[in-house]
């Protein structure tokens, strides 16, 4: 025992000193603030020029009630949003307008314009040409303000009062409750479920293919230089197989107190929200779960590699299975009690990421916490097992990589 821990001890000692390490404790958690905030502050923002916007309408029976509406828009020092001008020319065809139109948009006269086509009693549709695809705020402003147009003309027609409108158009929002046994009720945000289950999910990915990914590259050195044939003659192959899983789920457990208190930090400054670290407990345990699983398959695969190309190729290979839960974010919030998310919450390799996003989503019963628990605590048993067969032999293998079947062969070996 006193070996083990010595080999963990130095394991993590040598691992924690690495420039690598120390920048991606502070690198890895502001890239993923960086890509979940920044995103959102740049939708947020506000151009700081005025746009010109043409508008044609053949039956100009919308184009003074557009400006009255999209006046109303402005920018953060007051002045308008939109400087709405008439191209509409009666004595031009359509198409004559819709060429002089374009032209003003390509020599950039224009920011674009709106296009409204008549077809006669109440149909009517309107395009938005432009250079680029169009600015989806802008789009969307377009819409609601032609469409509050549209609906005050049809109740004037109708001879309905037009403040029905401000009637009509104040809707009231669904608030999500999610609810659970306990009676304990608790305001549900999309935005913020999707975050924090996409944020674990990442730091475990990211953490898992760091770690694995240094420690094959250093097995791949210490047999390319023989050091580890100097190890095993003081130590058998299961004590330095085990101290390498205790050292480096030693140095995971490091990242994962100091990403914590980050996190925890940065709650009072409206970063991070503090729904984040709803049910943090129990996530925690299957983060850990899941690093020392994946930890124990990498010490077993990177006892074979014979080159830093190997190690990569395989490293490339191992991140399709942690990205697999990512792709799954989406659809396990719109049907969390789909069957396939409910397999996948059973299977060791993808266990600790769909749990992890259940927990966000909704309330899991405690039996199934228990139970799945439980399968990932002799998945990590059985996977240091079959590691420790493949590590003894293969950590004094060189030249050729060893083919699957000779690997079934090691497994099967007492």
């Amino acid at each position: 025992m006193k070996k083990i821990f010595e080999i963990a001890r130095w394991e993590f000692i040598e691992k924690v000193k690495t420039k690598t390490f120390i920048i991606s404790l502070i690198l890895t958690p502001a890239i993923l603030i960086i890509f979940s905030v920044t995103p959102t502050l740049l939708s947020e923002q506000e151009t700081s020029q005025t746009k010109v916007i043409g508008l044609i309408d053949t039956s100009e029976t919308y184009i003074t009630g557009l400006k009255e509406e999209l006046s109303k828009y402005k920018l953060n020092d007051v002045q308008p949003s939109y400087l709405s001008i008439n191209l509409t020319t009666k004595n031009k065809s359509l198409n004559e307008m819709k060429k002089y139109a374009d032209n003003d948009v390509i020599e950039e006269k224009i920011e674009g314009y709106l296009l409204i086509l008549n077809g006669g009693t109440d149909s009517v549709a309107i395009d938005y040409r432009s250079k680029s695809s169009g600015n989806l705020k802008d789009i969307k402003r377009f819409e609601v303000s032609f469409n509050d147009i549209r609906i005050k003309l049809k109740l004037n027609k109708e001879n309905i009062n037009p403040q029905i409108l401000k009637f009509i158009s104040r809707s009231v929002e669904v608030n999500p409750i999610k609810i659970e046994e306990s009676g304990k009720e608790s305001k549900s945000d999309f935005l913020i479920t999707f975050f924090s289950s996409f944020i674990f999910i990442m730091l475990l990915m990211m953490m898992i293919l760091y770690s694995g990914g240094m420690l094959i590259r250093s097995l791949v050195e210490e047999k390319s230089n023989r050091l580890i044939e100097i190890i095993v003659s003081s130590c058998n192959a299961n004590e330095l197989l085990t101290g390498k899983i205790i050292g480096l789920s030693a140095l995971g457990f490091t990242q994962i107190v100091i990403w914590f208190l980050i996190g925890i930090s940065l709650v009072s400054t409206a970063l991070v929200p503090i729904e984040l670290f709803t049910n943090i407990p129990v996530i925690l345990i299957y983060f850990i779960l899941g690093f020392i699983f994946y930890t124990s398959m990498f010490v077993g695969i990177g006892s074979v590699v014979t080159s830093e190309q190997e190690a990569q190729q395989i490293t490339t290979y191992l991140s399709f299975l942690l990205i697999l839960p990512i792709i799954f974010v989406l659809p396990a919030l719109e049907n969390p009690h789909a069957v396939y998310i409910h397999i996948l919450s059973y299977i060791p390799f993808t266990l600790p990421s769909f749990m992890m996003l259940r927990l966000n989503i909704s309330p899991v019963p405690v039996w199934e916490i228990l139970v799945t628990t439980t399968i990932m605590i002799f998945s990590i048993y059985f996977m240091i097992i079959f590691s420790a067969k493949i590590f003894r032999i293969g950590i004094l293998s060189y030249g050729k990589r060893p083919a699957l079947k000779e690997l079934i062969q090691w497994i099967r070996e007492k």
